[in-house]
C-alpha cells in the first residue's frame, strides 16, 4: 500500500476543494497517484473542481511585449521572489522579451541564441545575471502569435513593472477595422483569459487527450444506465465542458450574460469589420513546476547549529 502523507491530502484537497477523509481515501484508492485520485473524486460526484488547480508557482517573472503585430510572452524563473524584485532581473526579462518579440521566436533555443542588446547572447546575458546576482536562473519557455492585419492585445495579471508580473496574456484578433476598437476588445479579452484561464480557442483546440479522460469520467460517473441513455449524458456532459474552457464559449467576465464570441461578433459594429480570434498566449508563473517547500524554522535552526 502506497505511503499517503498530510502533504498529498492537502496537495489533492486543494485541487478538487473534496473533503480530507474523502482525499485520504481516493488517494489510498488510487495507490497516491494524484491524477486518477482526482478522477476518482470525480466519479463519487465529490470533487469541487474539473480542472487541475493550485499548481505550486516557482519564482520569477513572466514578461510580456508587442511588436506591430506580433506578440510574445516568455517566463525567466529564479530562485526567490526577492530576486523577481531586482531591477538587473527585471531589466534581463523585459529585454528577452523584446528580443523574442523583434524576431517572432517561441523557441527557447533559439531565443537563447539570439543577439542581447548591448552585446552577445541571450544566454550570455542570463549567464551574466547568475554571476552578478548570485542566483540561478532559467529561460524556460517562451509562446508567440501573429496576426495578418488587426492587433495583438495584451494583459499582466500582477504587474511589477511594464510588461512584467505573475500572469501574462496575449490574443490576437484579425481583422481590419479600427485599431482603437480593437486593442479595447484586445485587452478585455485577455483579462478575460487571464481570470478564466480556457484550455483552447474552442473545442477542435483541445487535446483529444483531455476530452477521451473526459468522456471516461461521465461514463464511468453514470455507469449503469442504458447505453442511449450514456451516450446522450456523455454528449450534454462535453457540451457543459467546452462552455467551460475553451474560450469562445465561456461567460465574458465583463458581462457574464454574454460569449465571448458573442461580444467578439458585436464588437464588429464599433471596429467597423469583421474580426476574428486567431489564438492566444497565457503564461502563468511557475504553473506546472514542482518546487519543494522549505521549512523555514528549520532552515535557520540548522544553520544556526
Amino acid at each position: 500500500m502506497a505511503n499517503i502523507t498530510a502533504a498529498m491530502v492537502k496537495d489533492l484537497r486543494e485541487k478538487t476543494g473534496a473533503g480530507m477523509m474523502d482525499c485520504k481515501a481516493a488517494l489510498n484508492e488510487t495507490q497516491g497517484d494524484i491524477e486518477a485520485a482526482i478522477d476518482w473524486l470525480r466519479k463519487k460526484g465529490l470533487s469541487k473542481a474539473a480542472k487541475k488547480s493550485g499548481r505550486v508557482a516557482a519564482e520569477g517573472l513572466v514578461a510580456v511585449a508587442v511588436n506591430g503585430n506580433e506578440g510574445v510572452v516568455v517566463e525567466l524563473n529564479s530562485e526567490t521572489d526577492f530576486v523577481a524584485r531586482n531591477d538587473d532581473f527585471q531589466t534581463l526579462a523585459r529585454n528577452i522579451a523584446q528580443v523574442a518579440a523583434g524576431k517572432g521566436e517561441a523557441d527557447v533555443e533559439a531565443l537563447k541564441a539570439a543577439a542581447y542588446p548591448g552585446g552577445g547572447t541571450v544566454a550570455d546575458a542570463i549567464a551574466n545575471a547568475i554571476a552578478t546576482i548570485g542566483e540561478n536562473m532559467t529561460l524556460r519557455r517562451a509562446g508567440a502569435l501573429k496576426v495578418g492585419s488587426g492587433v495583438i492585445g495584451q494583459y499582466v495579471h500582477n504587474s511589477i513593472g511594464d510588461g512584467l508580473g505573475k500572469i501574462a496574456v496575449i490574443v490576437g484578433l484579425e481583422s481590419t477595422g479600427d485599431a482603437g476598437a480593437l486593442a479595447d476588445l484586445g485587452r478585455k479579452i485577455a483579462m478575460h483569459i487571464a481570470a478564466a484561464s480556457p484550455l483552447a480557442l474552442d473545442s477542435t483546440g483541445v487535446d483529444p487527450a483531455v476530452v477521451e479522460r473526459e468522456k471516461k469520467v461521465l461514463a464511468e460517473k453514470n455507469a449503469g444506465k442504458p447505453a442511449h441513455v450514456l451516450d446522450k449524458i456523455v454528449e450534454s456532459g462535453l457540451k457543459t465542458y467546452f462552455k467551460e474552457v475553451t474560450l469562445v464559449e465561456q461567460a465574458f467576465i465583463h458581462d457574464p450574460s454574454k460569449t465571448v464570441a458573442q461580444v467578439v461578433r458585436e464588437a464588429e459594429k464599433a471596429a467597423g469589420a469583421p474580426v476574428a480570434l486567431k489564438g492566444f498566449v497565457r503564461f502563468a508563473l511557475g504553473e506546472g513546476i514542482e518546487k519543494q517547500e522549505a521549512d523555514f524554522a528549520a532552515e535557520v535552526a540548522s544553520m544556526a547549529g
